[in-house]
């Protein structure tokens, strides 16, 4: 359980930068800070997914409430305004939180204690908020005023006053529908006994921090509707559903009574408690919030609160998200998904917002679908688990993925294709394949087209792959087909990509240059399952690496020696992406690197207990910027502040197979 006591609680602006989420399996989601004000235009009670895992919409955006005791009037919520306002000033009467696992808010004046939980209903956009007196003073009077403030607009964009909408609130029993415009789908508030208010009021230049700070759109009106008054003297308590569908309130007893909350998994005895099997439980729950619908399929959201379900970081993310928590139906229901989109043996890296057809405009994402698969068909080392793992490839995987191999060798998309030496080559100056995949118009910030480090280690681990498919479908000659392909690349991988004067590999070769960047890149010639680099030109690499990218949150894109290298990643769009990979830190490279780093080791123990020491200093992280999450990126730079998204699935998913390694290793 992460917590926040009474006096962690009476800094505003460390509650501000502590984000929490709810997912409901869709890609719709509940989010906002710990202080309970907004401080992005993607916070929200209710963002719906119409489309899912799309076509997002903020509907309900926040709720003012104010808690009445004997007619004085006490603030729960929080909001900012324009110039720094704060008002009200709920945080004030704040005095902890937990998320547990949702977020839960606890009120307090010393005479009085009120809490407010908020949670989703998977399958649905669905948002239950509820509120429950605790201590109260004997002979008092309470009620509690709550006032709606809805946007209704799609989670990029901000609303701004105008006459267009529709002030209309329909009133049925305990439940209020509105529809401010047409076209989008109508709010359901359903709620338990209360006096309803319809007067309807714009409240004007909420301001969203992180939006500011990200140079862009950070100002926004919100309509308010009505105002509700409940009296808390019998129940002692209060709840809402706000919802696309209508619904009674006496349905929050039935959701109440079945576990809404995919992910969540037993807590650890306190008599095994460690850090790291804190940090595990926090990753699995973590991990269930990425898995949504897309149907009829499974797929996986990249990041929230703004990415969709993305080729690349689904296969990257699936062991980590899927395998290592036991969600081995899933896995293989995303496997089966993705294998039906493969076309010119390519898969998708992305099904865009708005359903049109998905683009293939990745190197990567289809050589990361053969480590995906071969982790799934190897994943457990008994014949049942083998037999059906077999049967998957024989009649679904197979054969496409001997097509991709097909394409990759004759040539693709973006002049994907392998050369007479074995290497795979793709892209041009315009493109960008890989996933240093930042771009600004025709500027690419980190041009990689020709022959990417990287790139020929998973092609050259997707051949071995198939190989080991070929041998354990009796494919005899195929096997063979494909060691060949591998061998003639292993032999002159080292003669073209080392880098003698740094001690370790180019970053990418082209036909007459070769870039010396020194690049977290390198690491995966050693760290996949099949290396295309050993012995002790492998070891140079890793300690390299170490050496000027690892940092306590992952590896920096760049060493800071480059006259290239941006430690921070602030200011506007363009002042992000062009240092999206000029030295920001990715944390889901520790994977890489430290099974890069066991594979050279002389003492697997020792870097083992070097691995548990960093997972140990990572932990903390969970407790900021997206709680129980992991963030997209951090600086380059001490202090190492977290950036991007506040929930990366690959960030998750790695940290958590490599916490995972080490614990099953240490039993």
């Amino acid at each position: 359980m992460i917590k926040f006591d009474s006096k962690e609680c009476s800094d505003l602006d460390s509650l501000a930068a502590k984000e929490w989420l709810v997912t409901n399996g869709l890609g719709g989601y509940a989010s906002g800070t710990v202080a309970g004000m907004n401080t992005r235009r993607y916070h929200g009670l209710l963002a719906a997914s119409m489309d899912a895992p799309l076509g997002r919409l903020v509907l309900l955006s926040q709720l003012e409430e104010t808690l009445v005791v004997d007619g004085v009037r006490f603030p729960l919520s929080t909001n900012l305004y324009s110039q720094g306002v704060v008002h009200p000033s709920g945080y004030l009467n704040l005095v902890g939180f937990r998320l547990d696992p949702d977020p839960v808010f606890s009120y307090s004046n010393g005479e009085w204690e009120i809490m407010r939980t908020i949670s989703m209903v998977q399958g649905q956009n669905t948002t239950i908020i509820e509120y429950a007196l605790g201590k109260k003073g004997s002979g008092k009077h309470f009620s509690l005023e709550i006032r709606p403030f809805i946007a209704f607009r799609g989670y990029h964009a901000t609303t701004h006053e105008n006459q267009a909408i529709n002030r209309a609130v329909e009133q049925g029993v305990d439940v209020l529908t509105l529809q401010p415009y047409p076209g989008l789908p109508k709010l359901h508030i359903a709620h338990d006994p209360a006096e309803v208010q319809v007067d309807g009021y714009w409240y004007r230049r909420f301001e969203y921090d992180r939006e500011l700070e990200r140079g862009l759109d950070h100002e926004e009106d919100l309509f308010s509707p009505l105002l509700l008054t409940a009296n808390l003297d019998s129940e002692g308590c209060f709840s809402l559903i706000a919802s696309t569908e209508l619904q009674p309130i006496s349905r929050l007893a039935q959701y109440k009574q079945v576990d809404l909350r995919r992910g969540w998994k037993s807590p650890v005895p306190a008599g095994e408690k460690s850090v790291r099997s804190d940090l595990i439980s926090l990753l699995e729950r973590a991990a269930g919030q990425f898995t949504i619908t897309r149907t009829p399929f499974t797929s996986t959201i990249a990041g929230y609160h703004w990415f969709g379900d993305w080729g690349r970081d689904t296969m990257i993310s699936l062991p980590g998200l899927m395998l290592a928590t036991g969600e081995h139906e899933l896995a293989r229901e995303i496997l089966l998904h993705y294998v039906q989109y493969v076309d010119r043996g390519m898969l998708p890296n992305r099904f865009p917002d708005a359903g049109e057809q998905p683009e293939y405009n990745t190197v990567d994402a289809t050589l990361w679908f053969f480590e995906a698969i071969r982790q799934y068909i190897f994943y457990e080392n008994c014949s049942t688990w083998r037999s059906q793992a077999t049967i998957l490839l024989k009649e679904h995987l197979y054969v496409p993925l001997k097509e991709i191999i097909r394409f990759h060798r004759k040539g693709t998309r973006y002049g994907i294709h392998a050369d007479e030496q074995g290497f795979l080559w793709a892209g041009d100056p315009g493109t960008q394949l890989t996933w240093m995949d930042a771009k600004d118009g025709d500027v690419a910030f980190t041009p990689r087209h020709g022959r990417p480090v990287e790139i020929q280690a998973l092609w050259y681990n997707a051949l071995r792959t198939i190989a080991s498919f070929a041998i354990l479908l009796g494919d005899q000659s195929a096997a063979e087909e494909y060691d060949a392909l591998a061998d003639r690349l292993q032999e002159n991988f080292l003669g073209v990509f080392w880098n003698e004067q740094r001690g370790c590999l180019f970053d990418v070769v082209r036909s007459n240059e070769r870039d010396a960047s020194l690049r977290p890149n390198q690491i995966f010639p050693v760290s996949l399952h099949y290396p295309l680099l050993t012995g002790q030109p492998a070891a140079r690499v890793v300690q390299r690496v170490e050496e000027e990218l690892l940092t306590p949150y992952g590896l920096r894109t760049l060493s800071r020696d480059d006259p290239q290298y941006r430690g921070s990643y602030q200011g506007d769009g363009w002042s992000r992406d062009s240092a999206y990979h000029q030295g920001t830190v990715w944390p889901w490279l520790a994977g890489p690197f430290f099974f890069a780093k066991l594979a050279v080791s002389e003492s697997s123990a020792a870097t083992m207990n070097e691995i548990e020491r960093w997972l140990d200093g990572f932990t903390p992280h969970l407790r900021d910027a997206g709680l129980g999450q992991v963030s997209e990126i951090f600086d380059g730079d001490h202090p190492f502040f977290p950036r991007g998204c506040i929930a990366q699935a690959w960030s998750v998913a790695e940290i958590l197979r490599l916490a995972n390694h080490v614990t099953a290793r240490s039993s």
